[in-house]
């Protein structure tokens, strides 16, 4: 009887074990996660991708009719210096515009941060909201402090695998899928890459917008965990949550976030224009963003570059 106590008392130690996701891998203190597998080694890989000379912008327009999830919104105002009537400035006649722009960080091509989701009010490292979360921005893992991105980028084209121009709504991208799109492209996923998945769907913005954000196909929770498993620093894809929906377990509410986010510090690119690059067949290519440093942001509009 004592035996058995014993065991059930290991099992139950080794499931608590199990569910535990901090801290942090990369450290009790640490505040960037996946980023850590970057590396200048990588970086001088990556740039020897670049033998054709070719860009790719991989933002899609910021602007009123962006991909955004509810309510987010964007509204630019122009301010002008003079209505075309008043005096000019100087003796050289200056005139000009200014801008006042009133939006949400989270809408069109978006980086999610290690402060945008969690799990019962913690996040990245087990962080409690109540210790960085201010309604003037966040005292830790704002934007503003990530260094610049630049290493190997990996598309996985889960259109062509399937065989469709557009993958449909609720299709899930797990490991299996993972694996042979990979395969098909010839390429191995490594640590400090950046993975994006071309599905599509971001044709569909273009001519139903309320289709666009009512579903779409994405990445699995499975996906999720083994991508992280490899030390990748970002996912991302042609869609505006990443990952699948609806969502493979209903009671659930977008559990890929804080599986990539608050589980493994792995970073979130939404509305990823793939487009050119399947266009063009490229598997793999130098992955290059500066974020924006906007002091104490959740999220932030981005523009990253694809180079070939």
């Amino acid at each position: 009887m004592r035996s058995l106590l014993l065991f059930a008392a290991l099992l139950t130690v080794s499931t608590v074990h199990a569910d535990d996701w901090y801290p942090s891998r990369y450290g009790t203190d640490d505040t960037l996660g996946a980023i850590n597998n970057l590396s200048p080694e990588k970086l001088v890989q990556a740039a020897k991708l670049v033998t054709h000379g070719k860009t790719y912008r991989l933002g899609v327009e910021t602007g009123p009719t962006s991909p955004a999830y509810p309510p987010r919104s964007y509204s630019m105002t122009v301010l002008q210096l003079s209505d075309g009537t008043g005096t000019p400035m100087g003796s050289n006649k200056a005139t000009g515009n200014d801008d006042l722009l009133n939006f949400w960080m989270g809408i069109g091509s978006q980086l999610d941060g290690l402060g945008h989701m969690g799990i019962e009010h913690r996040y990245y490292n087990g962080t409690h909201a109540k210790d960085f979360v201010v309604n003037t921005g966040l005292k830790k893992y704002s934007i503003h402090n990530l260094p610049p991105i630049a290493t190997r980028g990996v598309l996985l084209d889960i259109a062509k695998l399937k065989g469709v121009d557009i993958v449909a709504e609720g299709t899930a991208i797990n490991q299996a899928e993972i694996e042979a799109a990979a395969k098909a492209a010839g390429v191995k996923i490594e640590k400090g890459d950046i993975v994006l998945f071309h599905t599509g769907w971001l044709n569909v913005m273009d001519t139903d917008a309320k289709r666009f954000m009512a579903g779409e196909p994405g990445l699995g929770v499975g996906g999720a965990k083994y991508l992280a498993s490899l030390g990748v620093v970002a996912v991302g894809s042609d869609t505006w949550a990443v990952e699948v929906l609806p969502s493979e377990d209903p009671a659930q509410a977008f559990p890929v976030h804080p599986e990539l986010l608050a589980k493994n510090g792995v970073y979130i690119l939404e509305n990823m224009d793939t487009r050119g690059l399947a266009k063009d067949g490229v598997s793999e290519f130098l992955f290059v963003l500066g974020a924006p440093r906007f002091v104490g942001a959740v999220q932030a509009v981005i523009n990253p570059v694809a180079i070939r």
